[in-house]
């Protein structure tokens, strides 16, 4: 009896792990739902925003980011390729927002200072450069911070001095950033908004493909 059950278990346990493999490799469609917050509540985007792009883009895609997010690491990747692509008419741009995930990622907070500090330093461009640099290396040593920096064209001296009172100048701007991703409905990293000038916020929640963002963009600018 027992040897009789053997085979038909085995179809069906085999059946199982089929199925789990399949779905695994499905496209799975972009969520576009906030599921808690209110994707309303996002911070209007200023010129204090670190923006790559069109600030005047009539698509703006707001996201919120850890740089040692493995995710946000692949589509800190795809981001970049949408605005080399449908930003170079200057229809789209990309915002970047600190969500440093303190709770699992050790050197999170650590990290979101550096970037603050890269921007803070010398602008938005050396910014966008120490962002690049720091995924490039991910998980980034805290200790190789002022290599970065230079390679980045960003002077070490004013770095420093800077990084050395980052707890007390430029916390509360990580902060905001934090609770407005809080607010809006993160839950993780990365966690994006697609902004329009007449349209609700779209929710990108998760890395989705270049192809998936892009057909995002191309729905909403009407392409």
């Amino acid at each position: 009896m027992k040897s009789s059950l053997t085979i038909p278990l085995s179809i069906i346990l085999g059946g199982v792990i089929v199925a789990i493999a399949v779905y695994a490799s499905m496209p799975k469609k972009i969520q576009t739902d906030s599921g808690s917050g209110n994707p309303a509540l996002v911070r209007p985007v200023s010129a204090s925003d670190h923006i790559l792009g069109n600030p005047a883009a009539k698509v703006v895609i707001v996201e919120y980011s850890d740089f040692d997010c493995d995710y946000c690491k692949s589509f800190h990747d795809t981001l970049h390729q949408i605005i080399a692509n449908e930003g170079a008419r200057g229809d789209v741009a990309w915002v970047f927002r600190e969500f440093p995930l303190s709770e699992i990622h050790p050197n999170a907070l650590s990290h979101a200072r550096a970037a603050e500090c890269a921007a803070a330093a010398s602008g938005n461009d050396a910014f966008w450069k120490f962002a690049n640099a720091l995924f490039a290396n991910q998980p980034a040593d805290p200790k190789d911070y002022g290599i970065i920096a230079a390679a980045a064209g960003i002077s070490g001296d004013a770095f420093a001095a800077c990084y050395a009172t980052a707890s007390t100048t430029l916390d509360a701007r990580i902060a905001a950033d934090r609770r407005n991703a809080l607010d809006v409905g993160a839950q993780g990293t990365p966690y994006s908004l697609l902004i329009t000038a007449d349209k609700p916020p779209v929710v990108i929640d998760g890395a989705y493909s270049y192809e998936a963002v892009k057909e995002l963009v191309d729905q909403t600018l009407g392409n």
